[in-house]
């Protein structure tokens, strides 16, 4: 009977182990319109030559879903690609283990290397932009397509429109699976979701803390079935990170306060990115995956920086 009591009672904490588990799982990816998109991605800006190498080795660490952009100025596009070419070909994913966005940038936001004819209509621009990223990231569909932010800081301009009817089509040809707008003021957004025939999927924003984290963004993007991403989430915050609050709050979990902000846009429901080049980081980074802050604490680091 004894021996049968604790195979029992191993059994049910096998299942509940198992059933943690499938729960962490789940909390690493949400679907949305059908495409599997990781809450954790990795952002390759600024990363020049070693961007293949560090995009495998993010791959390496876990990372599946990959954030870049057809902006040689910032970006090496086709280092991403390479990355995913040879995970690939090793056998380490494959590409539907894979999210990868990338995003159409304005001439005012590129330097002399473009991937367009910048005589050509904003709607072709677009078309041979999205065009070259397809070669750059040897694939033949992008999972998330962003506008890399409006013309102007107010308002949407013509040429604003003119991209996103450019991204709609493309969208309507399967070739792009979501649509997406980075560095976005709150009425911008609104305007887009007003008159957009395809309403973006995702934001993607610099996250400050001193701006109450984008609250007026995501509520907005909450109310609206569009996922938050924010980027940023350490280098713009680093004196939030130094509160006494944060401190205590990490010493509490044992866990560095990197974790704990990486952790609180997990629990507020953002996608979150990271584009650090230490390949311990980069693990340490996806261990916020195993730990949860109470509410008290979520709501704590909320107000840290005023309403």
């Amino acid at each position: 009977m004894a021996g049968g009591a604790v195979s029992k009672r191993r059994s049910r904490c096998s299942r509940l182990a198992a059933r943690n588990r499938a729960v962490a799982m789940s909390e690493r990816n949400r679907s949305i319109d059908g495409v599997s998109v990781p809450c954790f991605l990795y952002g390759t800006a600024w990363k020049e030559d070693d961007t293949q190498r560090l995009t495998e080795l993010a791959i390496r660490q876990g990372f599946r879903g990959i954030d870049t952009a057809n902006q040689r100025r910032h970006y090496v596009e086709a280092g991403v690609g390479q990355a995913v070419a040879g995970s690939i070909r090793s056998g380490l994913v494959t590409r539907d283990d894979l999210f990868l966005q990338t995003k159409f940038t304005f001439r005012d936001g590129q330097d002399h290397r473009l991937p367009y004819d910048p005589k050509a209509p904003i709607a072709v621009q677009v078309e041979q932009s999205f065009a070259s990223s397809l070669q750059h990231l040897g694939v033949e569909t992008i999972d998330s397509y962003v506008l890399h932010g409006p013309s102007r800081r107010t308002g949407l301009a013509a040429a604003d429109w003119e991209a996103w009817r450019a991204m709609e089509a493309l969208h309507a040809s399967g070739r792009a699976r979501l649509l997406g707008i980075s560095n976005v003021s709150l009425e911008q957004l609104e305007r887009l979701c007003q008159e957009a025939r395809v309403a973006p999927r995702f934001v993607q924003n610099r996250c400050y803390a001193t701006r109450g984290w984008d609250r007026r963004i995501r509520e907005f993007c909450v109310a609206h079935g569009i996922v938050y991403q924010g980027f940023s989430l350490l280098t713009a915050n680093q004196a939030t990170m130094a509160h006494p609050a944060m401190v205590r709050i990490a010493a509490r979990h044992r866990r560095s306060v990197s974790q704990i902000v990486f952790r609180f846009a997990l629990d507020v429901g953002m996608v979150a990115l990271t584009g650090t080049t230490n390949a311990e980081h980069m693990r340490t980074d996806l261990e916020a995956f195993d730990f949860q802050l109470e509410p008290e604490e979520v709501a704590q680091i909320e107000s840290l920086a005023g309403p």
